[in-house]
């Protein structure tokens, strides 16, 4: 299989990869324009515009937008996130041009119909309450938060209710003028493609477009503090956030083996602590994420409201204890769960156009498969033990509880348990 790209001179960048064998391929656009592109006054605009591309074109209904696709039995989606917000379809191979051509039109050609933002503006609105329903939802919400407070990275990707209860079709318009900027435009595709194919079909869509100076991206400052909600639920929700590594760092491979070592799976540490030797939980588990200049290693527990206080305590002393003595059995199983996880995925050509845009907004290439699984074996078990002790040794964390949770310690005392 082998990655081609062409680069427009606008700058909209093309990129596929032919996955021999298959009938199928997936493809979109994937656009640098997510929740950290918005200012303020425009938190959750991104996902608003998202929600609108269905809405209808300059040529295409909401309807003919859903029938174009399902017609020839293909699917369309579109999400938001932080960095990038993505509009894909998955199609047959006879049906590539087509699933392009709708895909483009409802990137460019919007038309922010006033009674179709009235109608989405209310589906927007239950989505936002759903989320403020749904406690292992809104507690990572607000982790993200205290996390990287007062800045456009911390905000939900859903925005608040007053904001979104008061965008119109001139601020769709004015962000879309801003963000969607052919640099910031990727095409790609992957499956039962043909790129010289893709790559006329770009031009003919997207060289129109004006190139034009990017507007600034609000770096990330890690900040910490604690967030504690208290509603009497039957579950204490327990979440706690470490700055980790972004995407550009090659530690962020030593970050990911960590916390799948720490809580990615039944032999994990904390799987087999907290739930599996003490029965404290039904559901934990650590992860890690990250953007292009920072990331979270997050650690997440349910419990009762009588255990939250053990169950905290236990998950601060088993990542104090993993900067002492994870052993390379750990490191080896973690290594072997993450490239599977890897390889595994990329059988699907929905995961390679993914790993295609990701990769190419980050490091303007795309690295081999061999070159990524290199920097997994790299990892050390010293290197894990050097990271944990670090992320403990930095004395600062974010922390949010939901939840009958009066009996948890402070993020003061569990950090002050963590130097101990």
């Amino acid at each position: 299989m082998t990655v081609n790209l062409h680069r427009m001179a606008n700058g909209v960048r093309v990129v596929t990869e032919h996955m021999p064998g298959l009938a199928s391929a997936s493809l979109g656009v994937w656009v640098a324009a997510g929740g950290r592109h918005e200012r303020i006054e425009q938190n959750g605009i991104a996902h608003f515009l998202e929600h609108m591309a269905f809405k209808g074109t300059k040529t295409r209904s909401a309807l003919q937008i859903a029938e174009a696709i399902e017609d020839v039995g293909g699917y369309i989606n579109a999400y938001t996130s932080r960095e990038m917000t993505a509009y894909y379809a998955r199609v047959l191979a006879e049906d590539v041009g087509l699933a392009l051509d709708v895909i483009s039109d409802i990137v460019l050609n919007p038309v922010f119909d006033p009674r179709e933002i009235e109608v989405e503006r209310h589906v927007i609105l239950q989505e936002i309450g759903q989320a403020h329903d749904t406690p292992d939802d809104v507690i990572f919400d607000w982790l993200q938060e205290k996390a990287f407070p007062d800045q456009p990275l911390g905000r939900t990707i859903l925005g608040a209710s007053e904001r979104v209860a008061a965008f119109d079709a001139r601020d769709l318009s004015k962000f879309v003028a801003e963000r969607y900027a052919p640099g910031n435009i990727i095409v790609a595709a992957a499956g039962a493609v043909d790129h010289d194919q893709i790559v006329r079909a770009a031009e003919d869509t997207f060289s129109h477009l004006e190139a034009h100076a990017q507007v600034p991206v609000e770096s990330a400052h890690f900040g910490g503090g604690e967030t504690r909600v208290e509603k009497p639920l039957e579950q204490a929700h327990f979440a706690m956030a470490f700055e980790s590594a972004g995407y550009r760092d090659d530690d962020v491979y030593t970050a990911q083996i960590f916390s799948s070592a720490l809580g990615g799976g039944m032999s994990s540490r904390l799987f087999q602590e907290a739930r599996e030797k003490r029965g404290l939980c039904y559901t934990i588990f650590a992860q890690t994420g990250a953007y292009s200049d920072s990331g979270l290693m997050t650690i997440y527990a349910g419990t009762s409201g009588e255990e939250i206080g053990e169950l905290a305590e236990l998950t601060i002393d088993e990542l104090r204890r993993s900067a002492d003595d994870m052993t390379d059995a750990e490191i080896a199983r973690a290594r072997a769960q993450m490239k599977a996880g890897l390889l595994m995925g990329l059988e699907s050509p929905s995961s390679r156009a993914e790993r295609l845009a990701r990769l190419l907004a980050i490091w303007d290439r795309v690295p081999s498969l061999e070159e990524t699984v290199e920097k997994i074996d790299a990892v050390s078990t010293a290197r894990v033990r050097d990271l944990a002790g670090s992320m403990a040794g930095k004395g600062a964390a974010a922390m949010a509880l939901y939840g009958p949770v009066s009996r948890a310690p402070s993020l003061g005392d569990l950090m002050g348990r963590l130097a101990a």
